[in-house]
């Protein structure tokens, strides 16, 4: 088509619409996007809050999809995110420019598989009954407790809900259920008997949604499918060509979490049950005897990172390695739909999956360390500790030490991709993150030679497992260029805001908040009129600054945990005299404009836990490529989540307060000045008595015209 009007145009003709104003952030983001578009240039674009970034992607995404009949997939971090755009931003924008774009386009969301209810599942009969112990009894229990529990009675509940559903989507489903009772009636991926070899294939609700996608102009999915897309080498997103990351600030996260194995004595034990019945005794308990060894494994060593295999750990691994492969070829493939009964099939399909997980795992385990430089393995392994009822259970977990390789290869080498976050710049640059995603340097920087820029670690990653990871680069793939732009906010971050660090505290300690903390949290709030929110860094810290403040100021304080988070955001956004504390989750995502928030907390620095062995192992693969491993790694860390965090403050454009950070070493440490430039301009001070007066007389406009300062 060659009537369809330009980006510009179509925006203003959105934001018209919409009821909006013209943003030149908005229209500079717009016009980058459809340049990168049409130049197949990746792009990073950082985008502060009230800039209208979904708008600014959606628009030059729409134009293409109708323009060229090629779809585009846009990935989101968080549900609330997937929401917003599928019921809010994109009917409204898809309406908007029905008349400009000649027709209506057209949009659908597509999440993993596991999100569906399976058909097969639910009618084959093979839901797992819950251990004795879980029963609740009630009147009938005793005739049939599983019906009488607790997962009874909600499994049982989507078996009825499957004939009144339209889509099987589990965000459909309303009030909730568990996660262990939607693991009953949902699958994975890897345990999916394929629509060809299922009874209900014809029916199945992720293969409905995933026909849905293949027709829409844009999908809306999130980066765990996106991640799982990249490992696969099949489908599972439509075809496209261009891929649109929001919230891209989280994605290395995300997709370093999808690529985490791990293995236990109980996993193991899972295993072998599943397998019971479809292999001989004696085999079954080969694997059970596995479970045994890695369990004493993990008793005989110490949680913490392996640098090494340690004693014992080659012959339990191996042997668990041989064992599930005998068992695999013994239970033989997945039966075409017909040839057997469903129940048998899905049995079947679940052992399988179970076996070939965990001896990929194993395999990758024992690869590990075959490289004898640390720098250059690709995956980190290590004893964790899950608190599971009330014990804590050991785990042994393998996760890759860079995802840059496999985002390299199987997303930038396949799409034009746009990434984009209100934090995306670290230190001032945008080569940290890019590090991350497998790009190269955008600019020669101070911080670029700290980072992790070996995009081709884990390249060969599981040659040797059952499934291969990550789909090839095209035959024809051209050397990785992008863009970075950052479009500002309409924020007056100077005049809006006050930063304070306050110098004159002592640096934290290991001991939990010090006295003169507390009083400077009292004092602070008590100035503010309540209307806190305080990030800490763990539910300790949070949940002591919270009694200090209880039983000296008589103000509502909530604390993360005195019930769901939704709620008490809920509740703090309501009375403008109510204080919440929490921790990491409360650092993203809340959204409270206007004079309930005037003050932010912040009592120290988010430097990752000195024990993550994970980052600690990244740490070190820097700094043995001559890199500081500390600045690219945990102060990297850090600056992502303090900007998200100071983040919280300035939701609106009326929105006035202070952002208080009670670690000193911001001020006084050489590593202050690059957190600080990972953060917007807000005016700076250490004076604290200044700070107190600006909060009281904030507190004042409060009263008297509604936060409108």
């Amino acid at each position: 088509m060659t009537d369809i009007p330009e980006v510009p145009d179509l925006l203003s003709s959105a934001v018209e619409a919409l009821g909006g104003a013209r943003r030149d952030g908005q229209l500079k983001m717009a016009s980058a996007v459809a340049h990168s578009i049409d130049t197949g240039e990746h792009l990073a674009v950082q985008a502060g809050t009230g800039t209208g970034k979904s708008l600014a992607y959606l628009v030059p995404s729409l134009r293409h999809a109708v323009d060229t009949g090629k779809t585009v997939v846009v990935s989101t971090a968080t549900i609330a995110l997937q929401r917003q755009l599928v019921e809010r931003d994109l009917p409204r924008t898809a309406t908007a420019l029905t008349g400009p774009l000649g027709r209506a386009p057209e949009f659908a969301i597509l999440k993993g598989r596991g999100n569906y209810l399976c058909l097969n599942k639910i009618h084959a009969g093979t839901i797992e009954e819950p251990d004795g112990d879980l029963f609740e009894a009630i009147g009938g229990a005793k005739a049939d407790p599983f019906a009488a529990s607790r997962l009874g009675r909600e499994v049982t509940r989507l078996r009825e809900w499957t004939s009144d559903t339209e889509t099987g989507d589990r965000d459909d489903l309303t009030p909730g259920v568990t996660d262990r009772s939607w693991r009953q009636v949902s699958v994975s991926a890897r345990e999916c008997l394929g629509a060809t070899n299922c009874s209900y294939g014809a029916d199945c609700f992720a293969e409905k949604a995933k026909a849905r996608a293949g027709k829409a102009d844009v999908v809306v999915t999130n980066h765990a499918l996106l991640a799982i897309d990249a490992m696969s080498p099949a489908a599972i997103l439509p075809e496209h060509d261009v891929v649109v990351v929001d919230e891209a600030h989280e994605l290395a996260d995300r997709i370093t979490s999808v690529a985490t194995a791990e293995i236990s004595g109980a996993s193991v034990a899972g295993v072998a049950r599943r397998c019971a019945k479809l292999v001989d005794d004696e085999l079954a308990d080969d694997i059970s005897g596995s479970g045994e060894l890695i369990e004493s494994l993990l008793e005989d060593n110490a949680p913490g990172r392996w640098t090494g295999l340690p004693d014992g750990a080659p012959l339990a691994l191996s042997s668990l390695r041989d064992r599930l492969w005998r068992a695999h070829t013994a239970i033989g493939p997945v039966r075409r739909s017909g040839e057997v009964d469903p129940e048998a099939n899905a049995a079947r399909s679940a052992a399988l999956t179970s076996l070939e997980e965990m001896h990929d795992t194993a395999v990758r385990i024992l690869a590990a360390f075959d490289d004898p430089d640390e720098a250059k393995r690709p995956d980190v392994v290590w004893i964790g500790e899950d608190l599971v009822r009330g014990d804590r259970k050991r785990v042994l977990r393998v996760a890759p030490l860079s995802v840059g390789g496999l985002l390299r290869a199987s997303l930038f080498a396949h799409a034009t991709v746009i990434l984009t976050s209100a934090t995306l710049t670290v230190g001032g640059s945008f080569d940290g993150l890019a590090a991350s995603w497998g790009l190269p340097p955008h600019r020669p920087s101070a911080s670029s030679a700290d980072q992790d820029s070996d995009p081709e670690t884990e390249a060969t990653r599981s040659a040797q497992s059952i499934t291969a990871i990550g789909k090839p680069p095209p035959a024809d793939d051209k050397k990785v260029t992008w863009n970075g732009l950052d479009v500002g906010s309409p924020f007056d971050h100077q005049k809006a805001a006050i930063l304070y660090v306050a110098k004159h505290l002592p640096a934290p300690g290991r001991e939990g908040m010090s006295a003169r903390t507390l009083d400077e949290v009292v004092e602070l709030i008590t100035a503010a009129g309540g209307r806190t929110l305080g990030l800490f860094s763990s539910m300790r810290a949070a949940k002591e600054a919270a009694e200090a403040v209880r039983t000296r100021i008589d103000l509502p304080v909530l604390c993360q945990g005195d019930g769901a988070t939704g709620a008490l955001v809920k509740e703090f956004a309501a009375d403008e005299k109510t204080c919440l504390f929490g921790t990491l989750s409360l650092w993203q995502g809340v959204d409270v404009p206007g004079p309930s928030l005037n003050l932010v907390l912040i009592d120290r620095i988010p430097f990752p836990r000195p024990d993550d062995p994970l980052l600690m192992a990244r740490q070190r693969a820097v700094a043995a490529r001559g890199g500081n491993g500390f600045m690219a790694i945990a102060a990297g860390h850090a600056a992502l989540l303090l900007a998200q965090g100071t983040g919280r403050l300035l939701r609106g454009t009326s929105d006035r307060g202070v952002i208080a950070i009670l670690d000193s070493r911001l001020a006084t440490a050489r590593y202050g000045n690059y957190l600080l430039a990972s953060l917007p301009p807000f005016w700076r001070t250490t004076d604290g008595q200044l700070v107190r007066g600006a909060l009281s007389r904030l507190q004042g406009t409060n009263t008297t015209d509604g936060g409108r300062a």
